[in-house]
């Protein structure tokens, strides 16, 4: 089932980015005091884990340089507690989400969101700090429908990150050297700004990737390279098979169907080049 692991992340996953790219989920981040992209990014994704210090953040956001961590984490909680935080992120999303999804039927809303709530439910937090954290947040019984479907997407894209940085570890990636890999050598100025690592790290994470043979002298993948992270794919979604595997091929076959048109919506104004590097969503073959 690692495959249809793959396509429910590609589902699930442009749902969850309107969190990070939307002026709804911008906005609501401002009204709590959270100004500047980045306090709303890091503040946002840290909150289910409480009011932490930056050490816990470096580690589980992984390809983030640990300084520009340092620059939002803890101060962000002067400005707004983990609880504002987390309900700005859930009126954002919602509120975006309420735009691009009008056309959307609410009995087709309310059943994914159904789905989405009984396979978090069945996800395994051992070992997944990120997913853990987000899976454990109570149900808002004020919160709408929508922000619930979107908790949802939350949980389930940090519980696979989760599994992704456990890959990256044992294969061999460190934080810098996996965002070198996704990163095409004419986007290195704006991937150092988006992960926030100096240049001279930057150079040596690609000194260290050619040193394996994993990049040739002229940046480009090698055909060792490719196979260590294919290795890392694979694994990625072996361990976010499981929870499809329990839900059953008749509910996520369902669920699939629901989501692809709000999968699609949301994809659309997601921005071209973005760190996430996501593929549209498509149909299930059959």
């Amino acid at each position: 089932m690692a495959l249809h692991a793959r396509h429910m992340w590609r589902l699930f996953e442009p749902i969850h980015a309107l969190t990070y790219f939307t002026p709804e989920a911008r906005a609501a981040y401002e009204e709590v005091g959270l100004r500047g992209y980045w306090r709303g990014y890091f503040a946002g994704r840290a909150a289910p884990l409480g009011a932490i210090e930056a050490a816990p953040v470096i580690a589980t956001f992984y390809n983030f340089a640990p300084a520009m961590v340092q620059r939002a984490i803890p101060s962000v909680w002067s400005l707004a507690s983990p609880a504002e935080t987390l309900r700005a992120r859930a009126v954002g999303a919602a509120a975006a989400m309420a735009n691009l999804f009008a056309a959307t039927p609410t009995d087709a809303v309310v059943e994914a969101t159904t789905l989405l709530e009984k396979a978090s439910e069945l996800l395994e937090p051992a070992g997944r700090v990120l997913g853990a954290a987000n899976a454990a947040l109570p149900i808002d019984p004020d919160a709408s429908m929508l922000a619930r479907l979107w908790q949802t997407t939350a949980t389930l894209r940090e519980h696979r990150g989760d599994g992704h940085v456990a890959a990256l570890l044992a294969y061999g990636f460190d934080g810098c050297e996996a965002a070198v890999w996704r990163t095409e050598p004419e986007r290195d100025a704006e991937m150092l700004s988006f992960r926030g690592w100096a240049p001279e790290e930057w150079s040596a994470a690609i000194e260290r990737l050619t040193a394996r043979g994993w990049l040739d002298a002229d940046r480009a993948h090698t055909e060792a390279g490719d196979s260590v992270y294919a290795a890392v794919e694979a694994a990625t979604d072996r361990a976010a098979a499981q929870v499809w595997d329990e839900l059953g091929a008749d509910a996520t076959e369902r669920l699939a169907v629901l989501l692809l048109p709000m999968a699609q919506a949301a994809f659309a104004v997601l921005p071209t080049q973005n760190p996430i590097r996501l593929l549209p969503p498509l149909a299930a073959e059959r």
